[in-house]
């Protein structure tokens, strides 16, 4: 019986050209996480794609290890002995760009100068510039006190609690450094583009899975259905499992196919490296690695599209309209950007279930809560709380067609 509505859901044309979104979808993403990845050899050209990964990972390779006092020391040298040459003098823009090309190998390092010493919501691209040997030995003490400095400064300073600003002060601080460094752009390809290809997909599988309970309505079936047997214990009960079947497969085929190919290309190093190395996560206060945060993202995704697509099953069996349906997950996903500019809600959006399909964002947010007199992150609140959520669900996803009246 399961299998017999999974195939009614894919024997639609909706449901075949659902299939043929996603595997455009894959396709796509992959290429836009692979092809994103540049690199400018010594003739100042512009490469890109595998050719582009392989070479930029030779550079970067040179400065894996440890980034302690003496290897930041050695980026200021070399980057001020680049700026002092010739090329990076010129105006000529493809000149330039080979002095450019010369800095790639530790320019992840460098961005890590250019945060630390910086004002914490500032960024300045030509900041290591301007650090001597002697002040750059500090960067790992700076990027506390740029931190606490913003903490107390008037622009947050009532949004957070002094036990909150302790909390992440203390964060900062117990993070273990100095950091270990390793090429790591695999992983942080994988990520970039991770929320693409969760939330279009979620949407997508949407359009699937709101049809599943609504469709003898729609076909005006459902007296048959509802009259017969078995229909309102085992089919019901088909239904249930034929719907969350398709999410999990989908998701599953969807996510990992995605890493699994994004990753071949452009290389697995660096998953153990602290994402604060990388300049997307540099002022994260979570205390993870790459290859953490990307579990993260895929359980987190896992977890969104279970709680979000069971809502949709719900609505379609309690309105019997897979139009309406469908706009559950629209509404969750683009609901905060309409009221993300109300600063009173930001507490409450740090919470939406959007966030689990997010976690690239997330991690980067400073939303902390109170639970059981302990402060904690969004992410571990958001995880415990949809997990527990979502076990109530399916119970009332099948009750609530069990019930349902005949027209």
């Amino acid at each position: 019986m399961v299998w017999f509505e999974v195939k009614k859901v894919f024997s639609r044309a909706s449901g075949k050209i659902s299939l043929a979104v996603l595997a455009a979808l894959l396709a796509v993403t992959c290429w836009l996480a692979v092809s994103h990845i540049d690199y400018v050899n010594a003739d100042g050209d512009i490469v890109t794609g595998i050719r582009a990964v392989r070479m930029l990972r030779s550079d970067k390779e040179k400065w894996e290890g440890y980034i302690t006092e003496n290897v930041l020391r050695s980026v200021i040298r070399e980057n001020a002995a680049i700026n002092a040459s010739d090329e990076a003098r010129s105006e000529n823009v493809k000149e330039q760009n080979k002095a450019y090309a010369k800095k790639q190998g530790f320019d992840d390092i460098r961005d890590m100068i250019n945060r630390a010493f910086c004002s914490f919501r500032e960024y300045n691209y030509y900041r290591a510039d301007s650090i001597t040997e002697e002040e750059v030995g500090g960067l790992y003490e700076q990027r506390v006190a740029r931190l606490r400095e913003w903490l107390y400064s008037e622009e947050v300073y009532d949004h957070y609690t002094e036990e909150e600003r302790a909390f992440l002060i203390e964060q900062y601080e117990s993070l273990k450094t100095p950091f270990y460094y390793a090429v790591s752009d695999g992983w942080q390809a994988v990520l970039y583009y991770a929320q693409t290809i969760v939330m279009i997909g979620m949407l997508v599988c949407g359009f699937l899975v709101s049809s599943v309970f609504s469709g003898e309505f729609q076909t005006k079936a459902d007296a048959v259905f509802f009259s017969s047997k078995y229909g309102r214990s085992k089919a019901i009960a088909a239904k249930v499992k034929a719907g969350y079947l398709i999410v999990t497969v989908l998701y599953w085929i969807l996510i990992l196919s995605y890493s699994a190919i994004v990753l071949a290309a452009t290389g697995t190093g660096g998953g153990n490296c602290a994402i604060q190395t990388s300049f997307t996560y540099g002022k994260s206060f979570y205390h993870i690695t790459f290859f953490e945060l990307w579990l993260l993202m895929v359980f987190g995704g896992y977890i969104g599209w279970l709680f979000i697509l069971t809502l949709t099953m719900l609505v379609s069996v309690l309105t019997r309209s897979p139009v309406l349906a469908v706009m559950i997950p629209f509404i969750i996903l683009f609901l905060p950007s309409f009221v993300g500019g109300f600063s009173v809600l930001s507490d409450m959006l740090g919470l939406w279930p959007d966030q689990l399909l997010n976690i690239g964002e997330a991690i980067m947010l400073f939303n902390l809560y109170r639970v059981g007199g302990h402060i904690a992150g969004a992410l571990p609140v958001v995880f415990t709380m949809y997990s527990c959520l979502y076990l109530v669900l399916p119970p009332a996803l099948y009750l609530a067609y069990r019930k349902t009246g005949i027209d």
